[in-house]
């Protein structure tokens, strides 16, 4: 099944995000070589597909796992929560209607 993984980043995380970001690409990376990686990517703080030093304010995550429970701890275990970039993080399953 689908979930989403939404995150929200805490404030004045761009540094952290930056040095984290290898790490976090290469799960993402994993799961897109899996066949479960639907989408993925940041939400940029401006109006700007690259918005500099206001940097984002979080990202979306629509993966395939098991279980809620599974992408619950797969989403727990992202570099970005042990480098203090995400305030929170939720997780819930996700229908995709389109495209088919």
């Amino acid at each position: 099944m689908l979930y989403a993984i939404i995150s929200e980043d805490a404030n004045d995380s761009l540094a952290k995000r930056l040095a984290a970001r290898p790490a976090h690409l290469q799960r993402l990376q994993d799961l897109q070589n899996q066949g479960r990686l639907i989408l993925a990517g940041p939400h940029p703080a401006i109006d700007a597909e690259n918005p500099g030093e206001a940097g984002f304010s979080g990202s979306l995550i629509v993966a395939d796992f098991q279980s809620l429970t599974d992408a619950r701890l797969w989403a727990d275990a992202d570099p970005y929560i042990d480098a203090g970039v995400y305030a929170r993080v939720t997780v819930k399953p996700f229908k995709q209607v389109f495209p088919q």
